[in-house]
């Protein structure tokens, strides 16, 4: 596929005006292709050559102004105009395209729960050319007015309100000027909550089979969806620029969410169908208020070109975890953020595919898409909130609002941002933006006390190029606490590079840097400090202060400064005492996905196992009173991943409970299932009666991960095929199956599978496209297979297979990670 340059389209978008899209869809002539008509009404500004994009199965017919041109000339998925004269044009092509399996283009889902039929768009990047034909590009904006036809019985959702005409004719009220990737069609038998909020009509679906489960949660969504409304006309004075606001939950969905004006799709994996924490409860409820931010920043402005992601990303990221916490039950989320979207915005900073904040070499499509990432999202969140903690939430409120009101329904760049927050404040916000979105890697902020005279003194050592300010916590023992509370003394505003040492009195038990976590660093500690850690860190009095300290201590374990033991110890010691969910998760998902499974030596592996599961136990003791619920589960979730035998487990499996709660949900019985596969405590027989038991889709997932984990060598060959040599699985069931094929348990069994694993992604990669490539080298790569072979065969791969853009950014980073393990089992310091 020809992928559009940054190039290319200044060219286009200074040579046309797009004015309107007419669309028709037909989605009645069967289960593989749909009908396309799209009419696309343009002006040329000069006489000059250009192109439309799309990728069908078959083209029918193009006619330009009356004339037909040849359906022949389309190459790849590029049809040329010649010779376009200047002044108003119509394009009509009418096309058939084809479904997608892989969530891209026009997704289709047959559920097995009930057998009813689900499409929806995800037109991202480049993927609307897979539903009508279009001028491809973020800056050429116009009006989209959409038709639909549609199986009787269902319902269809778009960007506007629609309007059912009778036997299956579907029409939606025209777009305001929106891109051609925001553009949406979902079209079901939905299950539909409907409501009215400000005037607007509001509206969650859901596939049919899931109805009991949204029922259940659509007060619990609504309300966060009309308090965040809320919230964001308090922050912004330009009002919400659309007719209504839908939110559809759809099956296969391969982002957790995307911002179509009027019509945000979701995964369906957020209609919970199982016990889930309130942890949870607040992801959702945070994506819901990201999203809603796009309305604003990325729908009503949008990015002129794909170098500035970080525009909408970033923003919303930011505004959806702070609007989340002003608006919402859920008040800690900075905390989620700090221990969980952090650590991913730190690791990608720290790979050799690490890119500023805001790229300036993003030259085409295929770039841009690789740029979706840590860096774009948690990177560029954490510099706003720096931002606005040096800037001041009115002054960037200010800038914000000054933006909108220079670009509503147009594009802007990078420099139109600056320049309208400049416009707000006295600081230097061109400089801040050079050191902070034009550079790369993570800056490292280390205590130096000095004492004299009984007073000390704090000198941070900076290693690294962008200005901080960071507030810096001064904790002392509480000397009536028996279990070494430590309360805070005093939190000061300090600002590095430091003008001179900031005097801090006498020497507190710990000097924290970055308390509050508002600035993108890491952290160190002065030797008292990290004593007074290893003693008293679950007696620090608040969350997100004790979220820094183990971001600390995680930083540390990558970069071989702390043994891996050493933080599995630290876990052991004080997750039991710990209160915020967020936190147990984090540590435990890196204590047993990092160190167990990768830092620690196949020889070491068992010792930590034990270790987490005694954790698992005593967090299931002490939550026996039922109060702690969202506790127990993470304990019990965790318990089962780490099991080294089989015994406990198929007991509770057995009994469909665990002894005093929780029961075993559907989730919760594949997870079991799936973890006695791996240690060859099942089979086949148990496999099919449990998705008798559950034939949903989640169900599938749960039999292909099962049936791929199975330590059979007839299991292996069948998934390996299943990946690799077909291309029936959709996205989801592949995922599943690559989820199950690899295990430390099963070292030998699969080792023939890894140097097979770099030809066959390839492949693949090549075949099906960039969500089938996302999914091969995040979820099938041998990543337990922690030697120098791996490594080899990697590299080699990278240098002489050519893999696939998105294949070659995901393995880049897979042979990263895993060198980095390589150092930390032997010892090395980064």
């Amino acid at each position: 596929m020809s992928v559009l340059t940054r190039d290319e389209a200044q060219t286009r978008a200074q040579l046309l005006d797009v004015h309107r899209y007419t669309i028709a869809l037909d989605l009645t002539t069967g289960d593989e292709t749909f009908e396309s008509l799209t009419v696309i009404r343009f002006a040329a500004r000069t006489g000059a050559d250009t192109f439309v994009e799309l990728k069908p199965a078959e083209l029918r017919s193009v006619v330009l102004d009356g004339e037909s041109l040849d359906p022949e000339t389309l190459d790849d998925n590029r049809l040329p105009l010649k010779n376009l004269a200047a002044g108003e044009h119509e394009l009509r092509i009418t096309a058939s395209m084809r479904y997608s399996r892989t969530g891209e283009g026009m997704h289709r889902f047959t559920d097995p729960a009930d057998g009813e039929t689900y499409v929806y768009t995800q037109m991202f990047m480049d993927d609307v050319q897979r539903v009508f034909a279009a001028f491809d590009q973020p800056d050429l904006k116009a009006v989209f007015e959409l038709s639909v036809t549609a199986p009787e019985g269902w319902t269809v959702l778009a960007n506007g309100i629609t309007e059912h005409l009778g036997e299956g004719r579907w029409t939606a009220a025209p777009t305001p000027l929106i891109s051609t990737y925001l553009v949406a069609v979902a079209a079901g038998p939905w299950h539909t909550v409907r409501t009215e909020h400000r005037d607007l009509p509001f509206g969650i679906h859901c596939r049919r089979s899931l109805a009991p489960h949204l029922d259940a949660d659509a007060d619990e969504i609504l309300d966060v969806t009309r308090a965040c409304f809320d919230r964001y006309h308090e922050k912004f004075e330009e009002p919400y620029p659309f007719d209504s606001y839908d939110q559809a939950f759809v099956p296969e969905f391969n982002a957790g969410a995307m911002e179509n004006p009027g019509l945000v799709t979701f995964r369906d994996d957020f209609v919970y169908r199982s016990a889930v924490t309130d942890t949870e409860r607040q992801t959702r409820a945070m994506v819901i208020a990201h999203e809603m931010a796009h309305m604003w920043f990325g729908d009503l402005v949008t990015l002129r070109w794909w170098d500035d992601i970080w525009l909408n990303e970033s923003f919303a990221e930011y505004m959806g975890y702070q609007t989340t916490a002003e608006a919402t039950r859920f008040t800690d989320t900075w905390t989620e953020f700090g221990v969980v979207r952090k650590a991913w915005g730190y690791d990608a900073d720290q790979r050799p595919s690490t890119h500023p904040v805001a790229p300036e070499n993003v030259e085409d499509t295929a770039s841009a898409l690789l740029n979706f990432d840590g860096i774009s999202y948690a990177k560029g969140a954490s510099a706003l909130r720096q931002l606005v903690t040096w800037l001041g939430e009115k002054d960037f409120l200010a800038g914000i609002n000054t933006h909108f009101a220079r670009h509503r329904f147009g594009n802007a760049s990078l420099a139109d941002f600056i320049d309208s927050l400049a416009s707000t404040t006295e600081r230097d916000v061109h400089a801040w933006a050079d050191a902070w979105l034009r550079t790369t890697g993570v800056d490292t902020l280390t205590p130096a006390v000095t004492t004299e005279a009984g007073t000390c003194a704090l000198t941070v050592e900076h290693t690294g190029s962008r200005p901080h300010r960071i507030a810096v916590g001064l904790y002392d023992h509480d000397l009536s606490d028996d279990e070494g509370r430590l309360t805070l003394r005093e939190r000061l505003d300090v600002d590095v590079p430091q003008s001179a040492p900031q005097p801090i009195g006498k020497p507190p038990a710990l000097l924290l840097l970055n308390d509050g976590d508002l600035t993108y660093t890491k952290v160190r500690f002065d030797a008292a400090s990290a004593e007074a850690v290893g003693t008293s860190l679950s007696r620090l009095p608040d969350p997100l202060t004790r979220a820094v300290v183990w971001n600390s201590l995680r930083d540390a374990v990558r970069d071989g400064e702390l043994a891996p033991g050493a933080y599995l110890e630290t876990a052991r010691t004080h997750l039991p005492r710990e209160t915020d969910l967020a936190l147990v998760q984090g540590v435990l998902a890196f204590a047993s996905a990092q160190v167990a499974d990768r830092y620690l030596t196949p020889e070491e592996r068992p010792a930590a196992l034990a270790t987490l599961a005694s954790l698992c136990r005593d967090l299931i003791r002490r939550t026996e009173d039922g109060d702690h619920p969202g506790l127990r589960l993470i304990a019990v979730r965790h318990f089962i991943d780490v099991a080294a035998h089989p015994e406990t487990i198929t007991a509770w499996l057995a009994d469909g409970t665990v002894p005093g709660g929780p029961e075993l949900d559907p989730d919760l019985r594949w997870r079991v299932l799936a973890r006695l596969a791996v240690l060859g405590a099942t089979d086949e027989a148990a496999i099919a009666a449990e998705l008798d038991r559950d034939p949903s889709a989640n169900g599938r997932e749960g039999a292909a991960r099962c049936r791929a984990a199975l330590p059979d060598e007839e299991a292996k060959r069948t998934a390996w095929s299943a990946m690799f040599d077909s291309d029936d699985l959709s996205n989801y069931l592949f995922t599943a199956t690559a989820q199950g094929f690899w295990q430390p348990e099963q070292a030998d069994l699969v080792r023939q599978y890894v140097p097979r694993f770099y030809e066959d992604a390839v492949a693949v990669a090549a075949r099906r496209g960039p969500a089938i490539a996302d999914a091969v080298g995040r979820w099938a790569f041998p990543a337990y297979a922690v030697d120098a072979e791996n490594l080899t065969l990697g590299e080699t791969c990278l240098r002489d297979a050519g893999p696939t853009p998105s294949l070659r950014r995901k393995l880049a980073d897979q042979l990263d990670d895993l060198a980095r393990a390589l150092r930390v089992r032997e010892g090395e310091t980064l």
